[in-house]
């Protein structure tokens, strides 16, 4: 098959929501659907201690969110689907964020009770940046919720969105009675039984027809010809272009955990969703179907197998082939690496793949060679844009508690530093490690992973800071510099990267800081900004 029928063939996704919108569910479905999993599992049951297939971390186990994001693929209808699942909650925002620049479009998933809540909005608004297409999935249609066409209204106005509803509800909650699916022009019946698979579809395409009122009744026939006439009224035809360009979200209505409308959902997806789209580097824009292979680093994960100790790191292909065994240049390092055991994703399970293509997600095997946003290509030097380390709100010495397993703790903050789950800073007065994290419950998350993961124990002591901004002076060796890093120097650190950092102690200060000392500029990505 050659390089553009491959690349025709991918869909290359991320799913992203507020959390307990359903998302991880919606992911368990799709994958139901495209046959990779026979069964899915109940993410809250605790009873048969199974949790949904991407969350594979033991702590996500525990806890019933997912705090990592988790790649799956599987073929469905001939097409290779990508699914990088992201956590929801804010704490993890920062792993969701960058997930966003190695996906070619997105499913928003907004619960029908709770509508547009502020972490979707946040999330949207990067995806609105970027001009990443959107398809909105708005869940858990089995229970009582806000009114389809007020939730609507509300995606438009709170997220910025232009939306043509591609699906309609019949009834909602005790009342629901399945979907009218507007692009395929068939009624849904909804049997209430979650066990069932695959739904039953009934051709419709005449929903003046009698029959509408024997299916569901006349109550609910009479309401849906009306809300179906007001859909054509207020909302525009569905137009495959706008929605390539980030001007125009379809949305679908469902039950993910009910199997009910992901079907419709998916099929839909794979007839409009983009293949991968060309990707900005600084030096050019990078198309595909180009022959030579590029492709960057988005993600780091230490021990996915605990046993081996294993550290990957996982890269989107953007064009050409990346082939096994075939030398190719690590940009930042200028050194030329093989790969002997590439991988492919199935959450946790692993396959090792001879040749992957644009759109795919590969790990690789780190020894530590490499760093969030690193490019890989056959001898060109490029370098990818937009993958932000944003500044931490959350600061915290990090003592060792246990003094005979420095070395591991130590090991084990440099690995989970390099995934990219927090920042480390070190203080240029006395040494002392700072972790720094978007999220407060990061914390727990590193405290546990090191005790399971390395056999390290860590205590944390507070340490108040406003913010941590990168150190950009105009000149290293003018007055004004000598005289900040003198007066300030005790809030001065370096990061992991040995790049300056000014940990400001309240918003007055840093301020002040920047009027007095105009000439060092101060930056709150230490990367190149969103």
């Amino acid at each position: 098959m050659s390089l553009a029928q491959e690349i025709s063939k991918r869909r290359t996704f991320g799913i992203i929501s507020h959390p307990d919108a359903g998302k991880t569910t919606l992911t368990e479905k799709l994958l139901l659907f495209g046959g990779a999993i026979q069964e899915a599992g109940a993410v809250k049951n605790n009873k048969i201690k199974k949790g949904a297939t991407s969350d594979f971390m033991e702590i996500e186990r525990q806890r019933g969110i997912s705090v990592a994001t988790s790649v799956l693929a599987f073929i469905y209808k001939d097409k290779k689907i990508n699914i990088l699942d992201t956590p929801g909650h804010k704490d993890f925002a920062e792993d969701t964020f960058r997930t966003l620049t190695a996906v070619d479009s997105v499913i928003v998933v907004i619960d029908v009770a709770k509508g547009v809540e502020e972490q979707t909005e946040k999330l949207v608004s990067v995806c609105r940046m970027r001009n990443i297409p959107m398809l909105v999935f708005i869940n858990k249609l089995d229970r009582e919720g806000k009114d389809a066409f007020d939730l609507l209204d509300e995606v438009e106005q709170k997220l910025g969105l232009t939306v043509t509803p591609m699906s309609f509800p019949i009834g909602m909650g005790y009342d629901f009675k399945g979907i009218y699916n507007i692009y395929e022009s068939n009624i849904n019946l909804f049997s209430g039984d979650s066990k069932k698979n695959i739904e039953d579809t009934l051709a419709f395409d005449d929903v003046n027809s009698p029959e509408l009122e024997k299916i569901v009744g006349s109550t609910q026939a009479n309401a849906l010809r009306e809300n179906l006439e007001l859909v054509q009224g207020v909302y525009p035809p569905f137009d495959k272009d706008a929605y390539l360009k980030g001007n125009q979200q379809p949305v679908f209505f469902g039950s993910a955990l009910n199997n009910f409308g992901v079907r419709e959902l998916l099929d839909c997806f794979i007839d409009i969703a983009p293949t991968p789209r060309p990707k900005k580097a600084e030096e050019r824009i990078v198309e595909p179907s180009e022959k030579a292979l590029t492709g960057f680093v988005f993600k780091i994960h230490a021990n996915m197998d605990p046993k081996h100790r294993d550290r990957l790191a996982f890269i989107k292909i953007v064009s050409g082939t990346f082939e096994r065994n075939k030398p190719y240049l690590h940009v930042r390092n200028n050194k030329k690496m093989k790969f002997s055991s590439p991988n492919a994703f199935f959450a946790e399970k692993k396959e090792i793949v001879d040749i992957s293509y644009p759109g795919d997600i590969v790990g690789l095997h780190d020894t530590g060679n490499f760093k969030i946003g690193d490019t890989l290509t056959e001898g060109e030097s490029l370098h990818y844009k937009g993958i932000p380390s944003f500044s931490p709100e959350h600061f915290r010495y990090i003592n060792n508690a246990d003094p005979l397993k420095a070395k591991q703790l130590n090991k084990g903050v440099d690995q989970l530093m390099d995934e990219g789950v927090a920042q480390l800073f070190t203080l240029e007065l006395n040494g002392r490690k700072i972790i720094g994290t978007v999220g407060a419950l990061q914390y727990e998350v590193i405290q546990y992973r090191l005790e399971h993961e390395y056999g390290a124990k860590c205590s944390y002591e507070n340490f108040p800071v406003y913010k941590a901004c990168w150190v950009v002076p105009e000149d290293k060796n003018n007055e004004e510099f000598k005289e900040f890093s003198r007066i300030k120097s005790k809030f001065l650190a370096k990061d992991k990267r040995g790049q300056l950092v000014f940990l400001a102690d309240s918003a007055f200060s840093l301020q002040m800081t920047q009027q007095k000392y105009p000439t060092v500029k101060l930056r709150f990505t230490s990367e190149a900004e969103l």
